[in-house]
């Protein structure tokens, strides 16, 4: 075990004191560096990840929010911001505010030993994604605990109107509808707020072709949320191969 993985899990065991039945092992494959993020924070006190990095993180036994990679990240004097997945927060650390967006969250709800989650680009993708729980059973032993990712290259079906860039104009992710053309139809908001009027559109479709696992519109549940019981780890990886 690593140096910052451990560091990790005693920092959280000393502040839950007592072991967490949930363990998140997040790798990066991909070829930079990400800094993950958290919101409501999970305590994580070193969140830069280089190309190939494993860690290992006990999560608390109660949690519900969001997780995300920030992309290119750096200091501009004392004040560290990202391309993507910025928080707004001047430091390396989120202190718990949501993402500036465009960015692939991967939402979960801890309750001990059994877990709902799912990978959302209702607020976007930046970067691909993938949840696999080890072990553990559906909750109502209806099945193992599936897999759901968003590993496909969105950017091949980014439409322009929802193109994020950089100060420099390069492709840096994708907005979702909602985000990039602030209409209540794709927001699912006012009029479009029930399940029977928040419908799929041709962005969120577009999106579903690609990431057929992951839910791409407010009231998108194909797949469900799933609720997994006591699976030994969570496999949580960026850009998998």
């Amino acid at each position: 075990m690593g140096g910052k993985t451990l560091i990790n899990l005693l920092l959280l065991l000393l502040i839950t004191g007592a072991h967490s039945e949930v363990t998140f092992n997040f790798e990066n494959q991909c070829t930079y560096t990400i800094w993950l993020a958290a919101s409501p924070s999970i305590g994580d006190a070193d969140p830069e990840s280089g190309p190939g990095t494993l860690e290992l993180f006990s999560m608390p036994d109660q949690w519900s929010g969001s997780i995300w990679a920030r992309t290119n990240c750096a200091y501009n004097v004392s004040y560290f911001s990202c391309e993507t997945g910025d928080c707004g927060s001047g430091s390396i650390d989120c202190q718990s505010p949501p993402p500036t967006y465009p960015v692939t969250l991967l939402n979960f709800d801890i309750k001990q030993s059994v877990v709902s989650y799912e990978v959302s680009l209702n607020h976007g993708h930046n970067l691909a994604v993938r949840i696999q729980p080890d072990g553990g059973s559906l909750l109502g032993g209806t099945g193992l605990c599936p897999v759901v990712d968003c590993i496909e290259d969105v950017s091949n079906v980014c439409p322009g109107s929802l193109v994020a860039k950089n100060k420099d104009g390069r492709y840096v992710g994708c907005y979702s509808a909602c985000d990039g053309l602030k209409d209540p139809k794709y927001c699912c908001t006012g009029n479009y707020s029930s399940p029977q009027a928040c419908q799929p559109n041709e962005y969120s479709q577009k999106f579903k072709q690609l990431c057929k696992l992951a839910h791409t519109y407010p009231h998108d549940n194909d797949p469900p949320v799933y609720r997994c019981s006591r699976a030994t780890s969570y496999n949580i990886t960026f850009c998998p191969s």
